[in-house]
């Protein structure tokens, strides 16, 4: 028998999901089994649902889409969080929610998991703020739906929500006898006048610059955008929120740019430009350090996916992946004024001296390889990341426009199973691992093997830095980490631990976490409470103003 169960996830798979995320409850218990009857999908269960969404979300910033299964209600609620982020920065998570039977809901029966007022659409409505488009599936809906909401997903980007009740899953339905998605390559009429119009301010520039942010790596186009940079000579540089974005060893890319803190001569060359060109990109204020870019609406021009913008004027929008497809046929002439590249440390000599963050970060950037995956927790470590140069095919991940700490320890492990041939460095801090630190047994079961970095400077350092510096509330209790992974099943066949206080050390760690690929690589790096990145030293200033 064909249900709809199986509709669905014939769907994802059309999509390239290979793992389902997420947590059991007995209102999806059923859908369940249709995925583990599968033998070309996996089930990942996850310590909670909250950490479910945020490996469904690292799972699509590196695949190009996920999905997560929780119960209703509560298990849903819990997941929340996760998903608000993705529809922030323009991920598409697929969250899938089993539901009592259509009979109980049209009853209004005060069953579990609910508020007990027989309302079994308050936590659908919840959802309509942190979604692209919410489905209920029915018997006469149901196909129809799914892939209305999917195309959604793929489209815009952003998580979408669909309900399944329980007997709606095991409806007979027939297979789907069309793809998913029916997509054209062709501009539409808008579009083809905004291309025109910034052929035009190309074509009158000297001096342009050109702004790559996250969306290009949400909509997966680093190619396009690389297209067009070489075959005009344009200088590149991105934001922070689109770290990635572009080959960061090429000669075009001027570097990370953060407003104010920026360092000369980069900083002039972006804020004096006579065109910045921003691609899929958002000013937001941890990305411009509280809104300091030098450069005004009369330089800029904005092409993203949800808002376009000539000189400080609103347009309609437009597909933002076919139209940076598009920016490579343009005719004007090629740039030919001098790029400065982004300029790389030396290494210099490895000292038996207490470890604190410049050098950390020096070391860092020396460590890196061409196909990693770094992934930053935002505070100390994505602040400590963002002017560190990377490496050809590299791909990195954070969260600094949400900014939900925890975050990036179960986004580190649902990446590397969307590439288990990448070598991923996660960089987190001793308090956000606190919020997550549940998925270590998941990573361990899975046999995932990271490289992580336990940042343990004591505490809330980012809160530090802005206010309360010696306040309790910015104190957390403090944990033997490096002995964490034993206390979620690790053993020494699965996990290698390290704890490091000085350079030496942590060289001798990294150098053996490098060449360890079988076993998940868990590194203590301590450092004094009061150090910190000298840009987040910066930012933590002009936070600390902004917010009084």
């Amino acid at each position: 028998m064909y249900t709809i169960s199986d509709y669905l996830l014939d769907r994802l798979k059309e999509l390239g999901i290979d793992e389902v995320f997420g947590v059991p409850g007995d209102y999806n218990l059923q859908f369940l089994d249709h995925i583990t009857a599968r033998e070309d999908l996996e089930w990942v269960g996850n310590a909670n649902e909250l950490n479910a969404a945020y490996m469904a979300d690292g799972y699509a910033r590196t695949k190009g889409i996920s999905a997560f299964v929780t119960t209703f209600g509560v298990g849903e609620l819990s997941a929340v969080n996760g998903l608000a982020g993705s529809y922030a920065e323009n991920v598409p998570v697929i969250e899938i929610i089993g539901s009592p039977t259509t009979t109980i809901q049209k009853n209004k029966k005060l069953v579990h998991h609910t508020l007990g007022d027989g309302d079994f659409l308050r936590f659908e409505k919840m959802h309509e703020e942190v979604t692209a488009a919410i489905a209920h599936l029915t018997a006469g809906n149901a196909t129809s739906e799914i892939d209305r909401v999917l195309n959604v997903a793929m489209t815009e980007k952003r998580p979408v929500y669909i309900n399944l009740p329980i007997d709606i899953a095991e409806i007979e339905i027939t297979k789907p006898n069309k793809p998913l998605r029916q997509t054209t390559e062709n501009l539409t009429d808008v579009e083809a006048t905004i291309l025109t119009k910034v052929e035009q301010a190309l074509q009158q520039a000297e001096s342009p610059v050109i702004i790559a942010g996250h969306e290009i790596l949400s909509y997966h186009i680093e190619h396009e955008l690389n297209e067009f940079i070489q075959k005009f000579n344009l200088p590149i540089t991105t934001l922070p929120l689109g770290k990635g974005a572009f080959n960061e060893e090429d000669s075009h890319y001027l570097g990370t740019y953060t407003g104010s803190p920026t360092e000369e001569p980069m900083k002039s060359r972006v804020d004096n430009a006579d065109l910045v060109l921003l691609l899929g990109a958002k000013l937001t204020d941890s990305a411009t350090s509280g809104f300091s870019f030098g450069f005004t609406d009369k330089q800029m021009i904005s092409i993203g996916s949800t808002e376009v913008k000539f000189y400080g004027k609103k347009y309609e929008t437009i597909q933002l992946d076919r139209f940076v497809s598009a920016l490579s046929t343009l005719t004007f002439s090629r740039f030919t004024g001098e790029i400065t590249p982004v300029k790389r440390r030396s290494n210099t000599e490895i000292k038996d001296e207490k470890l604190i963050q410049k050098r950390f970060w020096e070391m860092v950037e020396a460590f890196l390889l061409p196909g990693d995956t770094i992934v930053g927790e935002q505070g100390t470590s994505f602040f400590g990341l963002t002017n560190v140069p990377l490496k050809k095919d590299m791909h990195f991940i954070g969260q600094p426009l949400w900014g939900s700490i925890g975050y990036t320890f179960p986004s580190t492990l649902g990446s590397q199973i969307a590439n288990k041939g990448s070598r991923h460095l996660l960089f987190i801090g001793d308090g956000s691992l606190q919020l997550t630190v549940q998925e270590l047994g998941t990573a361990i079961r899975e046999k995932l093997t990271p490289i992580v970095f336990v940042i343990n400077n004591n505490g809330y350092t980012v809160e530090r830095e802005i206010h309360g510096a010696t306040e309790q509330y910015n104190d957390i209790p403090m944990w033997d980490y490096q002995k964490l992974p034993l206390v979620f099943g690790g053993t020494s066949q699965t996990v290698a631990t390290y704890k490091v206080t000085t350079e030496v050390e942590l060289n001798d760690a990294m150098t053996s976490a490098r060449k360890d690929t079988e076993r998940l690589q868990w590194i203590e790096v301590v450092m004094d409470q009061e150090d910190a990145p000298e840009l987040l030293k910066k930012l933590a200033k002009i936070f600390a103003k902004q917010n009084s």
